[in-house]
């Protein structure tokens, strides 16, 4: 427009101003040409459609290319101050490539050919003619076409990369609407954006009624007691706020249509923290039920077997016992053997039933305070006879026997946790490293802060290759070595030892190197010894004991009382009287946790008459050191 514009303005000024300069004068034919160039520009930038780009401004363009040409032709030829205009124009001519640089080149070539026939043009012209009609084309057909290439490299590569996100994105797709869990994607204020066929189908919810909603709307998650999750316990607000993946197994759906389902859910994070969520959930409603099923036939078999089992345990050991039987040294031999084996199955049927229970929360958890050092001691002392018996060295580090020279006085941790399952992690830490450890020793160690009591088990045994140690703690999981081979075991030990941790609120872990040995680690919250003091003197309170027609229940803890030789109260009045202070003192001194008497444990009173129990009361006392009282036969049941 510019350029068509300049030669149509440069017309007119001819007509106006009497000293025009006659090598700038206007042919009428250039002004028409000049003309329908301004009248196309001027369309095509105002309105053109898309197909018809190209080929307007290529109009255009050939229409000053024209102008220029007949410019130069009747103006003086190669001497035309319009050889400036075909220069700017040619520079152009590489925008269209090889369509419109050859028609402008051919066009040159044959002006300088025409001009040489008719002896207007001399050989010196043959250079103008060179920088003037061929040099700009090179130039021009340099500049466009690297840009050209430059821009079709950058169009092709942004063409790929869509092609290649698009078919990305269409087998993201089809694997999200194949797979059978559910998928749902929030944004970072919980509002769904994905929702994929699975989780429609177990969720109730269709695809267009759950876009844009609130993930709480849809996916209505319950804890096991049927209430909905807080703020502090919701995975998906847990993931949004840290950023960091959450599991759940112990969750309830409510479905669209009020249906309850067991639920296993994943929530990980997407990209930075608060960018949003994805959710993958499952219907695990028969996975519970058939586990339910399983835990109930293990823990029925478990418990129907011990009592054939004690009692193959029990006559073997009577056949050993020489007061009691009279054998040779050949079938002792064998009957040794058996014992054993029988002794080795009631271990583990016993595992089995804890096992189960643990799995379906009927282990319970009574915890006591306890004197952490004083009780592994005694742990640790019981299962000395088993190192001695493979000749290991078997050291507790907070009591040092007379025989190690490295002794050193250990702080007095106290902990509130079930002593029997501390008992039985810490027994099953200690045997474990007695029998995975040929020769060596076996190490046990108490150490803690002001919030925890760490007690550690180390050997120098076979150790644990690092593929192992993240399924260590699954049930039924045994290391594939040559050497635990010829080891006998069930894989059941360290997942009870596991189990009883959690129930306990405790932490255990291994750190193992294969070929050099492992520490075992039990973490359990620590009190300090005021509060030792105050839950033992709480204790040790009187307690109501009320007796009905055929049980005795106490209303509070019972107290511990002296051994089984010390008298029982004379006083029959329906109370426990509080035992005298030395026995106070031992208690205090000891920090052991009375036990408590919540059923009628003391066998000797079951299908007791009343009368043989009001005659001698001493000996109706609880085997662990329980007084049991009576009330008096004329009080009120």
């Amino acid at each position: 427009m510019f350029v068509a514009g300049c030669v149509i303005a440069l017309y007119f000024v001819s007509f106006l101003s009497d000293g025009y300069d006659a090598g700038l004068v206007i042919n009428p034919i250039s002004v028409i040409v000049s003309a329908g160039a301004f009248l196309i520009a001027v369309v095509s930038y105002l309105w053109s459609p898309t197909k018809l780009i190209t080929a307007m401004s290529l109009g255009v363009y050939v229409l000053l290319a024209t102008t220029a040409g007949s410019l130069i032709a009747t103006s003086g030829g190669l001497q035309s101050p319009f050889i400036a205009l075909w220069i700017l124009i040619a520079i152009f001519a590489g925008i269209f490539g090889l369509l419109g640089i050859v028609p402008m080149l051919v066009a040159g070539s044959m002006y300088l050919v025409l001009g040489f026939i008719e002896g207007t043009i001399i050989q010196d012209a043959v250079v103008t003619t060179f920088i003037a009609g061929w040099l700009p084309l090179v130039a021009s057909y340099i500049i466009w076409h690297g840009r050209k290439t430059h821009e079709e490299g950058k169009d092709r590569a942004f063409r790929d990369l869509a092609s290649e996100l698009s078919e990305v994105a269409s087998k993201a797709e089809v694997v999200i609407n194949a797979i059978a869990d559910g998928v749902i994607a929030v944004d970072n204020q919980g509002i769904i954006q994905l929702i994929n066929p699975a989780a429609q189908e177990i969720t109730g919810w269709g695809k267009q009624d759950a876009t844009t909603l609130s993930y709480k709307s849809v996916l209505k998650l319950t804890d096991q007691k049927d209430q909905e999750l807080d703020e502090s316990v919701d995975p998906v607000l847990e993931v949004l706020s840290t950023n960091k993946e959450v599991e759940r197994d112990d969750l309830s759906l409510t479905t669209h249509f009020d249906k309850k389902l067991l639920v296993s859910v994943t929530v990980s994070p997407v990209g930075q923290l608060g960018s949003g969520a994805i959710i993958v959930f499952r219907d695990i409603t028969k996975e519970k039920a058939q586990e339910r099923e399983q835990a109930e036939f293990i823990s029925t078999a478990s418990h129907e077997m011990r009592t054939p089992v004690a009692s193959i345990e029990g006559y073997l050991g009577l056949t050993l016992n020489p007061a009691t039987a009279q054998i040779d040294d050949k079938a002792r031999d064998f009957i040794t053997k058996a014992h054993q084996s029988a002794q080795h199955l009631g271990r583990l049927f016993q595992d089995l039933l804890d096992v189960s229970k643990a799995d379906d929360g009927r282990l319970s958890n009574n915890p006591k305070v306890v004197d952490v050092v004083e009780f592994a001691h005694d742990i640790v002392e019981g299962l000395r006879p088993q190192a001695d018996a493979k000749r290991l060295q078997l050291v507790y580090k907070p009591m040092p026997d007379d025989s190690q020279t490295d002794r050193h006085l250990s702080p007095v941790y106290y902990s509130l946790v079930d002593n029997d399952h501390l008992r039985e992690i810490i027994a099953n830490l200690t045997e474990n490293a007695i029998k995975y450890t040929l020769k060596g020793d076996v190490v046990v160690d108490i150490t803690g802060d002001n919030e925890h009591v760490t007690i550690s088990v180390t050997d120098s045994g076979i150790g644990i290759p690092p593929e192992d140690i993240p399924h260590l703690f699954q049930k039924f999981y045994r290391v594939d070595t040559s050497e635990t081979r010829e080891i006998g075991g069930t894989g059941l030990g360290l997942y009870l030892c596991r189990r009883l941790a959690e129930i306990m609120g405790s932490r255990i872990w291994v750190e193992s190197q294969y070929g050099k040995g492992s520490t075992f680690y039990l973490q359990i919250p620590r009190i300090d010894h005021e509060e030792a003091t105050r839950l033992i003197e709480a204790a040790l309170q009187p307690t109501e004991i009320v007796r009905s027609p055929s049980t005795f229940v106490t209303s509070q803890p019972a107290v511990v009382t002296p051994p089984v030789s010390a008298p029982a109260s004379e006083s029959l009045s329906g109370t426990v009287t509080s035992p005298p202070a030395d026995v106070i003192a031992r208690q205090l001194q000891s920090i052991q946790q009375p036990a408590t008497l919540s059923q009628p444990t003391a066998p000797p009173l079951v299908n007791t008459p009343l009368s043989a129990i009001e005659q001698n009361p001493a000996q109706f006392i609880h085997p662990r050191g329980t007084a049991v009282v009576i009330p008096k036969r004329d009080e009120p049941s």
